[in-house]
């Protein structure tokens, strides 16, 4: 919890709780146009060039590696589970080659927030507890496949049991298709950003970067004021209710976090929205943890939704593969109470040395997210 001084209290009152929280709300709704910025000026460098990612890798770990990579490329998870789908319904990707990149896409989603939480680093005691609870998240995702993959590799459990849901369920036409209304509306805010800076920069490349540019800018300007409003416009009365509400049960939380994933269509924006409620003290890390398991669980409906519109076994049974790893993650690792927080524990470590020496945050996220997945494509692949 953070201590209420004068100035703030002041601010508090002279506005008013209901203005605040429109106003809060809003910086939300920029800051997911913003993500779509990004997105966009990302996908504007060549949308061939995450297919030919994709394709042709055989060996699992070069496999493993090529999803974390993608998914940082694309900023969402989704996208890549969905492009790895497409590629397995049109027979260019195997399922057994999809099956490490699925997992991959699990750790490299986690990068969002990893970055949202760097945002906080000139605030020591906001960047230790908006580090922790990005990076827990991070080694969930890093101990879940640690476990899960060998075993895959091993005996073939995710892949066979997904085969035999996918023989039960496609008994008939399959197809389905899904808009979420906030993904609809964010889509119309970043089409309008993208038509006022269009006409500036022109297209191609430039027009990307720019997109990137002012993404990463505003994601960091709305953060910076959620924060800051979240902490003013909830009162301790109000954290602590919450906090105990999510503290009797991690059901409820990963309830949540499936919940407002299957919503917004991407765990990124979920997990990252996270990140200034727990540095303003909002939401205490052990609390936000089960959420982000429960998003890692929502973020596999976009997958799914894609593999009954393609209509292939092939792409429905690693769709549902994506759905067991998670599912299976969470019961292997947080049922029993001496793992179950450990990737929180180890998260801690982290950010406590983080705290001190600001640059290992930096080289983690780059090391682990973009400098061994290229080290071990160029050597593996």
């Amino acid at each position: 919890m953070t201590d209420s001084t004068p100035a703030a209290e002041s601010d508090s009152r002279s506005i008013p709780p209901f203005v605040r929280a429109i106003f809060v709300i809003g910086l939300l709704y920029i800051f997911l146009a913003a993500v779509r910025l990004l997105e966009g000026g990302i996908k504007g460098f060549g949308s061939d060039f995450t297919d030919a990612l994709f394709q042709g890798v055989s060996n699992p770990i070069a496999g493993l590696a090529v999803g974390v990579l993608g998914t940082v490329l694309v900023q969402s998870s989704s996208v890549s589970t969905t492009t790895i789908v497409g590629l397995v319904a049109s027979g260019v990707l195997g399922v057994e080659d999809a099956v490490p990149m699925i997992m991959g896409a699990n750790i490299g989603t986690t990068v969002t927030n990893t970055l949202v939480a760097l945002t906080h680093m000139r605030r020591s005691s906001e960047f230790r507890l908006a580090f922790t609870a990005a990076t827990m998240h991070d080694f969930f995702n890093l101990m879940a496949v640690s476990i899960l993959l060998p075993l895959e590799l091993i005996t073939g459990v995710l892949s066979t049991t997904a085969e035999a849901i996918t023989q039960a369920v496609s008994g008939g036409n399959v197809g389905g298709s899904f808009n979420s209304p906030i993904k609809g509306a964010v889509k119309w805010l970043a089409g309008k950003m993208e038509g006022v800076i269009e006409p500036l920069f022109g297209e191609g490349n430039v027009f990307a970067s720019a997109l990137l540019i002012v993404g990463v800018a505003l994601i960091f300007m709305t953060l910076t004021l959620i924060t800051k409003n979240m902490r003013l416009l909830v009162a301790r009365r109000i954290e602590t209710s919450l906090n105990a509400a999510l503290a009797r049960s991690g059901l409820i939380g990963m309830a949540t976090g499936t919940i407002v994933t299957i919503a917004v269509q991407s765990s990124s924006i979920t997990t990252s929205i996270l990140i200034p409620l727990v540095a303003s003290g909002i939401l205490v890390v052990r609390n936000a943890y089960p959420i982000t398991l429960g998003a890692n669980v929502g973020t596999t409906i976009t997958a799914l939704l894609a593999a009954l519109g393609a209509g292939e076994v092939d792409a429905l049974t690693i769709a549902f593969v994506h759905t067991l790893f998670n599912v299976s993650g969470i019961l292997i690792l947080y049922p029993i109470n001496r793992i179950r927080y450990i990737p929180v524990q180890v998260a801690e470590r982290l950010a406590d040395m983080a705290l001190e020496r600001r640059w290992l945050a930096l080289g983690y996220t780059g090391g682990v997210f973009v400098l061994l997945p290229i080290v071990l494509i160029a050597l593996l692949r």
